[in-house]
C-alpha cells in the first residue's frame, strides 16, 4: 500500500529531521508492505534523497518542466534533473498545478518526459464541486486521463491518483460507497481503454488519521496521496499504522 506524502510549499533543511520517526517505522517488519514516498519541494529534494538513502523510503518531486532536455527555461527543472538528484517518483497533474496553468496537453508532455527517465509517475485527476453537481464527474475524469495518457507507453510505471478538487484541504470526503463506485469506474476505464491489467489507484483529498480507518475499507484502493497530514510525522505515522493491521 502506498503512502505518498505531498509536502507542497512547505519545509526547510531543518524540517528533514521530521521524518526520523517515519524512517524508524519503515524498518519494522510489520510495516514492510508500506510503500512510503515523500514529495518535498525542489529546494530540499536532494537532502531528502540523502536522508532516506539505505532506507525503504523513496523520494519524488512535485512537478517538472515538460521539456526533456536541458534548455533556456529560467526557474524550472525537468525530469532528467530530478532523476539525476536520485528521486524515483514525480507528481504530475495535481489540481493545484492544473489551476496554475497546466493544460491536459502540457501534462501529457510532462508524463511522457518523466516516463522516458524511468520515473514512477503519480498522475492526478479529479473533478471540481461545480462539475460534480452537474453530474459531469466521469466525463471530466475521462477527459483528463485520456488526454494525459494519449500516445504514451510504459503505463505500468503510473500510479493513478484520484483527487476530487473540492475535497482537497476541505475536510470533506465522499462516503465509502460513492468513492468505491467511482474507483471501480476509473479502474474499468483504464483496463478497457489503455489495456492496463491491474491499475494502481490511490486516493487523495483530506486524508487524515480520523478518516483513514474508513478509507482503507475500500479494497480497490492501493494507497493514499496525503497532503498536510504528511507534514507532521505523528499524523503520517498514525495514518500508516491505522492502515496496516
Amino acid at each position: 500500500m502506498y503512502f505518498i506524502g505531498n509536502w507542497k510549499m512547505f519545509g526547510s533543511v531543518k524540517s528533514i529531521n521530521y521524518i526520523n520517526s517515519v524512517i524508524k517505522l519503515a524498518k519494522l517488519s510489520k510495516f514492510k508492505k508500506a510503500k512510503i514516498v515523500y514529495c518535498p519541494p525542489y529546494t530540499i529534494l536532494s537532502e531528502f534523497v540523502k536522508k532516506t538513502k539505505n532506507t525503504k523510503i523513496k523520494v519524488g518531486a512535485q512537478n517538472c518542466h515538460h521539456e526533456k532536455n536541458f534548455g533556456p527555461y529560467t526557474g524550472f527543472i525537468n525530469a532528467k534533473m530530478i532523476k539525476l538528484i536520485g528521486a524515483k517518483y514525480i507528481i504530475i497533474g495535481h489540481s493545484e498545478n492544473r489551476r496554475a496553468g497546466d493544460t491536459d496537453k502540457l501534462i501529457n508532455l510532462k508524463v511522457k518526459s518523466s516516463l522516458s527517465e524511468n520515473l514512477q509517475v503519480i498522475f492526478c485527476f479529479g473533478e471540481t464541486l461545480k462539475e460534480r453537481k452537474k453530474n459531469k464527474t466521469f466525463q471530466v475524469i475521462k477527459k483528463q486521463i485520456y488526454m494525459g495518457l494519449k500516445n504514451l507507453k510504459n503505463l505500468k510505471n503510473i500510479i493513478f491518483a484520484y483527487e476530487p478538487v473540492w475535497s482537497i484541504g476541505s475536510g470533506k470526503v465522499l462516503n465509502n460507497n460513492d468513492l468505491e463506485s467511482q474507483i471501480i469506474i476509473i479502474k474499468n476505464y483504464l483496463k478497457k481503454k489503455f489495456k492496463i491489467k491491474n491499475p494502481k489507484i490511490v486516493y487523495g483529498g483530506s486524508v487524515n488519521p480520523n478518516n483513514i480507518k474508513s478509507l482503507v475499507e475500500i479494497r480497490t484502493l492501493k494507497g493514499f496521496l496525503i497532503g498536510g497530514a504528511s507534514q507532521k510525522s505523528k499524523k503520517f505515522i498514525d495514518i500508516i499504522k491505522k492502515s496496516i493491521n
